[in-house]
């Protein structure tokens, strides 16, 4: 979600520095300055029994491109950061800003099997991002994706192969000081993942379960979500019984500096509100949800 404040002093170009902080808040960063230092995992399991039906219902005209569960997610998350912006922050050089968009990535495998090669798939979302926005997004990548047409990033990483070991150190020294500063060219970040607001990987569709992924140092990245495999399992009611139903497990790993535990929870009481009423995600990233 594109929000285009007028730049102050302190400011990056890519985000807003926050200036009305609390002690604890202006303290971490200085005496706990890495990113991968202050991970925080929370795992959450979502009935899919809503999930199914509206899927079914989507896609019962056969569109060539169907909708899924992973569209259903992206669209959630996207929702979700609109809804609670401090998990669009990020913590750099010592100090805590919050991003002027709202963007999710994710990789794509281009077939099945061992030796098939990865693209980076990237939205940038608006006020008016919904599940057909994001769905129709999706499949220009894919298609794009497994038509060879490769992204700025992967393209990037591949020109760096054809370089002496020893000129690629020094780039990535160099790199890493305009990381922190937030100078890195706009045509680099533009399709990295861990400069966007969420990365997703899709476990599922490799028959994984669910599980923890690291942060990194790198990037302004503070969440990445794991979605593992759909499975049968036992839901149970408050008196003790339980029905089998079709569930999947969704694991966040968040820098636990840009919010509290109590913002971290309500952030995850938002986002299975939406997936487990998914017609919510018809609705644009800026309309206020109920929960």
């Amino acid at each position: 979600m594109s929000n285009k404040p007028r730049r102050r002093i302190g400011d990056r170009k890519d985000a807003t520095l926050v200036r009305k902080l609390d002690g604890m808040h202006l303290i971490v960063p200085l005496i706990h300055p890495n990113r991968c230092d202050n991970e925080a995992f929370v795992s959450e399991r979502i009935d899919l029994t809503n999930i199914n039906a509206y899927l079914e219902k989507l896609n019962e005209n056969g569109p060539d491109f169907k909708y899924t569960l992973f569209h259903l997610i992206v669209t959630a998350i996207i929702r979700t950061i609109a809804q609670r912006p401090q998990m669009n922050r990020f913590i750099a050089n010592n100090s805590l800003y919050e991003k002027n968009e709202i963007s999710a990535a994710f990789t794509i495998k281009k077939r099945f099997s061992d030796d098939a090669g990865e693209g980076l798939a990237f939205i940038h979302a608006d006020e008016n991002t919904n599940l057909e926005s994001v769905h129709e997004d999706i499949r220009h990548q894919v298609m794009d994706c497994r038509h060879g047409k490769g992204d700025t990033s992967s393209n990037v990483m591949d020109a760096l192969l054809k370089i002496p070991r020893p000129i690629t150190r020094m780039i990535g020294f160099v790199a890493r000081c305009l990381d922190r500063y937030g100078k890195l060219p706009k045509s680099l970040i533009a399709t990295d993942p861990y400069h966007s607001s969420v990365v997703l990987t899709n476990l599922g569709s490799i028959k994984l379960k669910s599980g923890y992924h690291h942060l990194t140092n790198w990037g302004t990245n503070s969440v990445f979500v794991i979605i593992g495999e759909k499975k049968l399992r036992p839901v149970f009611s408050d008196d003790g019984s339980y029905e089998m139903k079709d569930t999947v497990d969704i694991g966040l790993t968040v820098d636990e500096r840009i919010a509290d535990g109590y913002y971290f929870s309500k952030t995850i009481k938002l986002l299975k509100k939406l997936l487990e009423n998914p017609e919510l995600l018809e609705e644009s990233a800026s309309t206020p949800v109920e929960y």
